[in-house]
Order: structure tokens, then sequence, then C-alpha cells
């Protein structure tokens, strides 16, 4: 082939690439400009809000358009909402002490009874007469006492004796104590006041020491166990008041506060057991019940981004910030993502915006015009 005519050959592939990559490469016409080849193309920057509701036939933007929404502020860790179990301030399960059989049960489901009240019976006929044989030892060890202090005056028994009869009537005494100690325990005592629940035994069942007589709830107050993130160990503090819903009835509230707070958090869940303790006046709360704990607190406030605002690149996150009409790049460490908004730690001002689309046209210290409603209202008019 002639060389004009390979000259003329590469002469249009390089001027259709040229024009692939003037039509298709983002920002092409924004660098020609800057060479002085084309003139700048003009671009206008308006809020997300100012783009609602454009559609077919509606203003149309310009061809590289420069979208920006408004840096808001929102609130994190001010509220913690958690669900908990309820539980009495104090609950017993009662054991006897010995093993036997049980004659009599002098209380009823859901009775009422105080600390000391006898509330079942075993047989204690074998006590008893325990009881009656310490007493006849003890009396006769008394009256030997009594003929050997008589006759000390005379010097017919020594001191050796007078020692033996003295000790014989203190075992005597320790004797009748651990008799009726024995016939005490045949009767079995509630340890609390409160509540009794279900009996699982009857009159006539023999009972050992692991045989569980009956429980005793003592719900004059209610704690309520829940678990919180472990965002919160440090705002968490004994007696902070807090409100507490009932699962099974949403309409009842009760005010309580933070009686416990462990001293770890659980490695594997990352929360932190809290117990909070709530008045039952009216006895109608129950242990076991389901609980959805509320609290506030002031929280933390950050800036708020739309979330297709966040750029990355070599040292991090950062946005385009329009302030005064200026496009400045703004490093930020984000905080939490959320589905509207991004919380970010960064340097903002008050009314700044951050560029939503358009991003690849934007330049650090760019002149990005923000186009007023009235443009936006006259854009729509003329078209």
């Amino acid at each position: 082939m002639a060389w004009w005519k390979q000259l003329l050959l590469s002469f249009l592939i390089l001027l259709v690439a040229g024009a692939l990559w003037y039509h298709y490469f983002p920002g092409a016409r924004q660098m020609l400009a800057e060479w002085g080849l084309v003139q700048a193309p003009a671009t206008a920057a308006v809020s997300v809000d100012q783009r609602q509701g454009r559609g077919r036939g509606m203003f149309s933007m310009p061809e590289s358009p420069i979208v920006t929404a408004e840096v808001t502020s929102a609130t994190i860790n001010d509220r913690l909402s958690a669900i908990g179990t309820g539980k009495a301030l104090h609950s017993v399960a009662v054991y006897p002490l010995t093993a036997g059989r049980l004659t009599e049960i002098l209380v009823a489901a859901g009775e009422i009874v105080e600390a000391g009240d006898v509330i079942a019976r075993m047989d204690s006929e074998s006590e008893r007469i325990a009881v009656d044989r310490a007493r006849l030892a003890l009396d006769d060890a008394r009256a030997r006492l009594e003929r050997i202090n008589a006759l000390r005056s005379s010097n017919t028994v020594t001191a050796v004796q007078h020692t033996e009869a003295e000790l014989a009537v203190r075992n005597a005494e320790l004797e009748l104590r651990e008799a009726e100690l024995a016939l005490e325990r045949r009767d079995i005592a509630a340890p609390i006041g409160g509540a009794v629940g279900i009996l699982p035994v009857s009159p006539g069942d023999y009972v050992t020491s692991s045989s569980e007589i009956a429980t005793i709830d003592d719900r004059s107050e209610i704690l309520v166990d829940f678990w919180a993130p472990e965002r919160f160990a440090r705002v968490l503090q004994v007696g902070m008041s807090l409100i507490v819903e009932s699962i099974a009835r949403p309409d009842e509230r009760y005010e309580g506060a933070i009686s416990a707070i462990d001293n770890r958090v659980d490695p594997e869940s990352r929360t932190l057991h809290v117990q909070a303790r709530i008045a039952n006046p009216a006895d109608t709360l129950r242990s076991g019940m389901a609980f959805r704990v509320i609290m506030t607190f002031p929280g933390e406030s950050f800036p708020a981004v739309n979330p297709l605002s966040v750029q990355w690149g070599t040292d991090g996150a950062y946005v385009w910030v329009v302030r005064e009409g200026t496009a400045l790049r703004t490093p930020v460490r984000v905080i939490q993502r959320n589905t509207d908004a991004i919380l970010v730690d960064g340097t903002f001002a008050e009314g700044d915006h951050v560029v939503v689309e358009g991003v690849h046209a934007v330049r650090e210290g760019q002149s990005v015009p923000v186009a007023s409603n009235d443009d936006v209202a006259r854009a729509a008019t003329e078209t």
C-alpha cells in the first residue's frame, strides 16, 4: 500500500478514536475546555429535592448535571430498647431438711405466707420419743449432781466425781437440744414471705432432702433481666430510670430503675447483663413474664450525608462539599450506615451541600453554580 494511503488510514482511525473518547469518556469535554480546544460545558448543581418529580417532558438538566444534597444532623445511641424477663424479688424452693412421710400440708397454691409459717408437717413420733428420753436423761443427770453437791460438804465425794456429774448434766442438755432440733425439723417452715406456687407433693408422700415441697415468690417488686449492647456500657449506671412495657399487655407501662449491672460484657453476644427493679403494688406481674425495656440517653450527634455522596480514595472516605459555590474535597470517617443516610465524622459548616451525582466532573476548588428554585421553575416552563 502506498505511504499516503497508510497515512490517510491512520488519520481516520485516530479521528474515530478521538470522537469515541470525546463522547463516552467522562470529563473529556472538561479536559478539552481546559486546553482551550472547545467551549466549557455548562453545569448546574441542584438539590435532590429539586430533582424529585422531574419526568418526561419536564425540566431537562445539562448533559453532565451535578446534583447536591444538604448535610443534615442525626443522633445515635440515644435510645435503648430491649426485651427482658421478669422474676420475683425473692424466690425460694422449699426442701425438707430430713427424710420422712408427709402427714399434713397447711397451705394451698396462691396463698400468701409469712416468713416462719409452717407449710407442711412430717411424721415425728420417733423424734418426740427421742425428746422425752433426752429429758429423762437430763433430769437424772441433774438429780445425781444435786446428790453429789449435798455429799461434798461431808467430803464423801471427790472433786473428780463432782466434775463428772457436771459434765453429765451438760451432755444431757446437749442431747435434749439435739432431739428438740430433730423434732422441730419435722415441721417445714417458709423461709421468706410471699405467694406459694402449685404444690408438687401431697400428704402421705415420702420425701427426702432433695424433694421440692413448694416454691415461694416475693412479688412485692419484680426484677427484669435484660441485655444491652456493649456500646451502652459506658452510659449505664445503677439508679438510672427506665420504662417497662408488658409484652402481653402493651398498654401497661411501669416506671423502674436499674438495680444492678454485670461486671463484664458477654464475649459471645457482645451484650451487658443489666437488672432493673419495678414496683408491683397490685400484684399483677408474675415471674417469667416478658417485658420491653425502654431507656433514653442524650446520645451523640453526627453529620448525616446522602449515601451516594461518600467516595473512597487511597486515603479513605471523602465527600465533595459545595460551599459558597466552590467544591471542596472533605475527608470523613464513617460512623454508621443507615438506609437513607450515612453518619460521618468530618468538618462541615452550616448550610453545606454534598455532591450526590456528577462527582466525576468535580475538581478541587472548581466553581459549582447552584441552581435556584426559580431557575428550575423557569426551565420547566420553557420546556
